[in-house]
């Protein structure tokens, strides 16, 4: 049942699927949890390119929106995240001229007429220090990137504005020009002034581009009117200081997300660039993160080279992932080396199994190497965190920890410090903390 003393709901537009929930600010709880699945990508585009038509993208907001407020008042707050990275073009009235175009596009990486790519470009005319202040963050599905092969392929026209795809859900609803929050413009800001870094723009031929309005706080951005009822709309956040949030990621603790990606993390007071990106936290603080490093995605790769053959002859297995925890739990160690990187990731881009026997080619092991190997890729990331390890405690996040015990003893072997494990649905429960430091601030003394 949707609390009738709720006021607040909150949706997370992920990758794979649109989440929402009420948010209780009074008992500090998320409550009638729904979920949409995200739009499938269009599916006769060229190799490499991944578009998803907007409209589908904005009905699904628009369904979760009527769900959650049925039994809502008059006036009522809805809270927002989404996925970080790629790009979608509008004009002043939320209107799309373009599709939105996925941060898992990987356009940017096909070498054009000179010969180079244009990521590669982009790595070339970003020199060290603009690439310092930019927080060190350049991906093939950056809206940097995607903005720039767009330029270059005259399919950048004038009086459009970039957007992210749950700001662009926003002003499409609202009817208004988009508006970006900081922890959502990850790659764009000069992090030492905290304004869009017009400079590196330039750099890149995007300097007379129309930039969103800029948000530092948590302020209503946009009103939606739903018949009598009023929505005052709060964010776009970043997912993932949004998820981080919802953990309760304290000052000293190292941050491990374990999901279809991984990351890890740690919180600071001020601005130091190094080994790591920098991404704009809540509260005046900032993110140093590690991110695209191997995990979910690349286990269920594993896991499709595996069922491949049954699925081939329809037969359906019934616990695959139960059995390979079971086959893993009933090996002490492996000789099996594995790098899980198949996909482009700060550990490389292509994968490698070394060492096979007859002994060791088997579920067990292999599903055991590639554990090892992401708590080896923790361990890395953590120390070009933080080479003097100046972390109290590990906070794990994301499904993933969840569902694989095995990981989680391998970590721990390695980082030595207490963990503790952070179970929910963490991007609403981030939310839900903005929600209630909002209730708070807003209450009459």
């Amino acid at each position: 049942m949707i609390h009738l003393g709720s006021n607040h709901f909150a949706i997370d537009i992920g990758s794979n699927s649109i989440k929402g929930g009420v948010l209780d600010v009074a008992s500090g709880e998320v409550t009638h949890v729904c979920a949409r699945p995200f739009p499938a990508p269009i599916s006769d585009l060229r190799a490499g390119m991944v578009e998803i038509d907007p409209t589908g993208i904005v009905e699904a907001v628009d369904s979760i929106v009527e769900e959650l407020t049925v039994e809502m008042g008059s006036l009522c707050h809805g809270w927002i995240c989404g996925q970080m990275g790629g790009v979608i073009l509008a004009d002043d009235r939320g209107r799309a001229k373009s599709n939105y175009i996925s941060w898992r596009d990987q356009r940017s990486l096909a070498r054009g007429r000179t010969g180079r790519s244009t990521f590669e470009q982009m790595q070339d005319d970003w020199p060290e220090p603009t690439m310092a202040s930019l927080g060190r963050e350049l991906q093939p599905g950056s809206m940097s990137t995607l903005l720039h092969w767009l330029s270059e392929n005259r399919k950048l026209n004038d009086g459009v504005m970039p957007l992210s795809i749950s700001d662009f859900v926003i002003s499409s609803i609202a009817r208004q020009p988009g508006r970006m929050h900081e922890t959502h413009a990850i790659g764009l800001l000069d992090l030492e002034k905290n304004d869009w870094h017009y400079e590196a723009f330039e750099r890149v031929g995007l300097g007379d581009l129309w930039w969103p309005e800029l948000i530092h706080d948590t302020s209503e951005i946009a009103t939606w009117k739903r018949g009598h009822r009023t929505i005052l709309i709060h964010g776009s956040y970043g997912d993932q200081q949004s998820a981080l949030l919802g953990a309760r990621l304290a000052r000293e603790e190292l941050s491990i997300n374990i999901s279809t990606g991984s990351q890890v993390s740690m919180l600071a007071d001020s601005f130091c660039s190094g080994p790591y990106q920098t991404r704009k936290y809540f509260g005046n603080q900032w993110l140093n993160t590690v991110t695209h490093l191997p995990a979910g995605r690349s286990l269920n790769a594993l896991m499709h080279l595996l069922t491949e053959l049954s699925d081939a002859e329809s037969v359906k297995l019934d616990r695959p992932w139960k059995t390979v925890q079971e086959k893993m739990d009933s090996i002490v160690e492996t000789d099996l080396k594995a790098n899980i990187a198949y996909f482009a990731s700060p550990v490389g881009k292509s994968g490698t199994l070394e060492n096979m026997t007859t002994e060791n080619i088997s579920v067990g092991h292999l599903f055991l190497a590639a554990c090892v190997s992401m708590a080896n890729n923790y361990e890395a990331a953590a120390k070009r965190l933080s080479s003097r390890q100046e972390w109290s405690s590990i906070a794990l996040s994301g499904g993933l920890a969840q569902s694989l015990p095995r990981l989680v003893s391998l970590i721990q072997s390695r980082l030595k410090k207490p963990i503790r494990e952070s179970i929910g649905e963490e991007t609403l429960l981030g939310m839900l903390q903005l929600a209630r430091q909002h209730s708070i601030q807003s209450s009459p003394l």
